[in-house]
């Protein structure tokens, strides 16, 4: 018996895949089912079954598609309907893997459908259970992304019941393996590690420590941030059912020249930059967005981009067909193409440009000492702000950019950053497209902002 996680860590998400005597299984898997496919066949093994541990809501599975093209069956829990099929298993329903067997363990809670897997291995002792968002390294899933009638207090009492009757009862050494690890937001503050125990996780996870049923709802329910805009039409998706990926990939990657790359600009699409911000700060297409490969392409893309939003892409040479798979992960398809020869294309065309001017912490602190009217952008996370940030900074978080900008005027002079530099540049490129030309992008971000030993303050917490 073999298990291999495959961890993707721009989503912060994992996959699985068990193998027992010539047969296999794989749990929650990507869109680009290719991955799978080539896994059986190097080991030599038939994929027998598609296990999904609930709707997802942070990526578009590729259950259909591995199903589609290795015959496996579709597994889901209890209460899961879909307009495809599916074989939804009861609770406690056990399915062979070879010598192995996957044991149902309904555990509603994060969804109504959520079910963990539990792995007996050849000697049917239970050896790891599949857990999906119902149970993470230190944390476990939100109860508010359902987006239906049931409350997110209803869902949270679910929860409850399931920790205590199905996941805590799991005996101390076996392994636990979540669909997801730090970075997710389908939970609020995930451990950084990807896999832990049940032992491990009754002693750490503040989820697992003995509370009354309203004190543990009270307790899931606080703090939650507002979930990317993009998570219920994904969890649509997978529970609808999607285009193959073979489909997307062809009609979406399509080379075009600059006058039709232009066209596609008049008739509203919107120009996504992936280069890395090193490259787009130095040039690029007038009106462009960079989100760069190198960081949570998709969920920045899903949180800030309307999911119908055609698109034309910007990639550095030979990143077009990655870019067009990742957005395909979170169901973003209307791509109406990419430059042929990227920016440096339309730069020697003679089109619009536009650039972000990018200083470093020691000329940000000299411009804060003799300059004046200066505005201070910092698009962290309000945590993060609390935490530690500059005198007077506007907190203008990235994630909902749009609202926390609307007191700025386009005439403002603004310094922009985040903890690093990625978000930064992407809130750079969204306040240039909307027509502020007096931006400034900090290098490296709060970060050398702190080396440089720039003056920071703590939020002080409310009384309330």
């Amino acid at each position: 018996m073999t298990v291999e996680q495959l961890y993707t860590n721009c989503l912060s998400e994992a996959a699985y895949f068990i193998t027992s005597n010539g047969e296999a299984a794989v749990i929650d898997p990507l869109r680009d089912y290719q991955t799978y496919i080539d896994m059986a066949e190097k080991a030599g093994v038939k994929i027998k079954y598609v296990f999904e541990t609930h709707f997802h809501a942070d990526f578009v599975s590729g259950h259909i598609d591995l199903s589609s093209k290795t015959g496996a069956q579709i597994i889901y829990g209890p209460n899961a309907k879909t307009d495809y099929t599916i074989y939804e298993a009861k609770d406690g329903e056990k399915f062979k893997i070879g010598n192995c067997e996957i044991e149902v363990l309904h555990t509603p809670g994060h969804t109504p459908e959520s079910s963990c897997y539990l792995l007996h291995d050849e000697e049917g002792k239970p050896y790891s259970v599949f857990t999906g968002d119902t149970l993470f390294v230190g944390d476990v899933g939100r109860p508010d992304l359902f987006g239906a009638k049931i409350t997110k207090e209803e869902l949270a009492e679910m929860l409850y019941d399931s920790l205590n009757n199905k996941i805590k009862k799991l005996n101390d050494d076996v392994i636990v393996y979540p669909a997801h690890g730090p970075g997710s937001s389908c939970g609020k503050n995930l451990g950084k590690e990807t896999f832990s125990t049940i032992g491990e996780q009754k002693k750490l996870n503040y989820a697992l420590k003995q509370m009354t049923r309203e004190e543990f709802i009270e307790e899931i329910t606080s703090g939650l941030s507002a979930p990317p805009a993009y998570f219920p039409l994904n969890a649509q998706i997978n529970k609808n059912g999607y285009s193959p990926l073979d489909e997307v990939m062809s009609r979406n990657s399509k080379a075009l020249e600059v006058v039709e790359f232009e066209k596609e600009i008049n008739n509203g699409a919107l120009v996504l930059d992936t280069r890395n911000p090193e490259e787009f700060e130095n040039g690029f297409v007038k009106g462009a967005i960079n989100i760069g490969l190198n960081g949570r392409f998709a969920e920045w893309v899903g949180t800030l981009i309307a999911i119908n939003q055609p698109l034309l892409l910007i990639t550095s040479k030979g990143k077009e067909e990655e870019t067009i798979l990742r957005l395909a992960r979170v169901g973003y398809e209307n791509v109406k193409g990419y430059l042929s020869g990227g920016y440096n294309t339309w730069m020697n065309a003679g089109k619009p440009l536009d650039m972000v001017l990018t200083i470093d912490a020691e000329e940000f602190e000299l411009d804060l000492k003799h300059e004046k009217d200066i505005i201070v952008v910092d698009v962290r996370k309000e945590s993060e702000y609390d935490a530690g940030h500059i005198e007077n900074a506007e907190n203008c978080v990235l994630q909902n950019f749009d609202a926390s900008i609307s007191d700025l005027n386009s005439s403002d002079r603004l310094y922009i950053h985040c903890q690093g530099g990625y978000r930064s540049m992407i809130a750079a490129s969204i306040l240039k497209r909307k027509g502020f030309d007096i931006v400034k992008n900090i290098k490296g971000g709060y970060l050398e902002i702190v080396k440089q030993g720039i003056p920071v303050e703590i939020s002080q917490p409310s009384l309330n």
